[in-house]
């Protein structure tokens, strides 16, 4: 698996899903002018431009692993404090933020439980830690129908249904762990719109992620057997696909997340 893709890569696989998702993702810090943020994972950017539209960009920090990612943030929304780092070493002080967020990165953490907890660490006493994940246990995420396809042809392969967050409760129950008591859950959908589907399928031959990883190690006849799958499964296009996230919006206490 590998996000050390081009911002552009990943803006064609997933940024159709995940730029109407940040439009309401945002809406749960309940962030006003004034305030400051951390998007955490920030990818190419698509929180992190929701963020400055409410704050303004000095108001920002977004951070991420891959600097291709950092890179395209910095040429996208000058004046962001944009960084190279990982969610479990978050390279703030205490109490830096009012709220800190993570957009589609749960999932993808070495330790979620650690990446929440430091999210904690950096806002201050009263201030928010939200995350959320597609719904890839439930089917509702937007690369179900590929992972079922997937499934049909090699039963053993391993999806996305077992990462941390993509069942329903279970980023409460991370959140919980991080000692984040003041917990609640939502969710946010999203509806993408295909003109053909090779609008779809083209995306997931560019490498990004598992299901990009999962294309790109196929030989040509289980590739093509893999798109033939896919095309059975979603309707005649043009058609659209709705996805759905699971939420979270959790408050720091006065003393922060447990340390515990």
């Amino acid at each position: 698996m590998s996000f050390d893709v081009s911002a552009d890569a990943y803006g064609r696989f997933m940024g159709r899903y995940s730029e109407p998702l940040a439009a309401g993702f945002v809406e749960l810090t309940g962030l006003s002018p004034g305030q400051r943020a951390l998007d955490v994972g920030c990818g190419p950017g698509a929180l992190t431009a929701q963020l400055v539209r409410i704050l303004g960009p000095q108001a920002v920090a977004a951070l991420d692993p891959s600097p291709s990612f950092v890179a395209a943030v910095r040429a996208r929304l000058p004046g962001v404090d944009a960084r190279e780092g990982r969610a479990e070493q978050l390279p703030f002080e205490d109490d830096s933020f009012d709220a800190a967020a993570a957009q589609l990165v749960v999932h993808f953490l070495s330790d979620p439980v650690v990446g929440l907890r430091e999210m904690a660490r950096v806002v201050r006493p009263g201030g928010i830690v939200a995350a959320c994940v597609w719904d890839h246990a439930g089917g509702g995420g937007p690369l179900s129908a590929f992972w079922a396809a997937a499934r049909e042809l090699d039963p053993g392969v391993e999806d996305e249904a077992d990462r941390p967050g993509a069942r329903e409760g279970h980023l409460v129950e991370l959140s919980h762990a991080a000692g984040l008591p003041d917990v609640e859950a939502s969710t946010v959908s999203v509806r993408a719109h295909f003109a053909t589907f090779d609008d779809w399928w083209v995306p997931f031959t560019l490498g990004v992620g598992p299901a990009g990883a999962h294309v790109a190690r196929l030989d040509e006849p289980d590739r093509a057997a893999l798109r033939e799958r896919c095309e059975r499964r979603l309707p005649d296009a043009p058609f659209d696909i709705v996805a759905a996230a699971w939420c979270v919006r959790a408050r720091v206490g006065r003393a922060g997340a447990d340390s515990a």
